[in-house]
């Protein structure tokens, strides 16, 4: 498949679930976190979730990493295809930017090297850990400065593409779990 076209069928998917499956899905999700051995890490990455898009909201996720003590860390665009990021205090401001994305205001800047878990939003990915975000690089780009070990954890309402994404690029960066509510997959 191309991501094109799965751009365009996951976002109509996506379109379909009621604001109730959105919320008992993310809890779901969250809860499934906790059987993938990332506990023992302090530095937890994560977006904040665009609610008019339907995206996994990440506020269950967030209360959870709160709840072990870990340091949050949320990202803000800075630039083409480039973020800065964050660390979530309960005195973080944050402001919807032009995409409707959460982002703070100011606050504490943490290096890309210091983090160790980065969950990502995705509209869908393969068996393989390739995935499909909305084409603009932002992740691809933050995710190449991280360290080498850094795991990617990618958050989703639905299964794994079984179906290899056929129009993979040499900059993409691969996943190495995918999340659902029911399911983990680790590639």
């Amino acid at each position: 498949m191309l991501k094109h076209e799965l751009r365009k069928n996951y976002k109509s998917k996506r379109t379909n679930l009621s604001v109730e499956e959105i919320q008992t899905k993310s809890i779901n999700l969250a809860n499934q976190l906790l059987e993938i051995p990332i506990w023992d890490f302090f530095c937890f990455h994560t977006f904040l979730s665009i609610s008019k898009t339907k995206e996994v909201d990440t506020l269950p996720l967030i209360t959870l990493l709160q709840g072990k003590d870990k340091d949050v860390v949320v990202p803000k665009v800075s630039g083409p295809n480039t973020m800065k990021h964050y660390l979530l205090t309960d005195r973080t401001r944050l402001k919807p930017n032009k995409w409707s994305i959460p982002e703070p205001v100011e606050g504490i800047e943490v290096p890309e090297q210091q983090i160790d878990v980065v969950f990502i939003p995705l509209l869908a990915y393969d068996t393989l850990g390739n995935r499909v975000g909305y084409g603009q690089g932002f992740y691809d780009s933050f995710l190449s400065k991280c360290r080498p070990d850094v795991i990617k954890i990618g958050l989703s309402f639905f299964e794994a593409e079984s179906e290899p994404i056929t129009d993979v690029h040499e900059n993409d960066v691969k996943l190495n779990y995918c999340v659902t509510p029911e399911k983990i997959f680790a590639f």
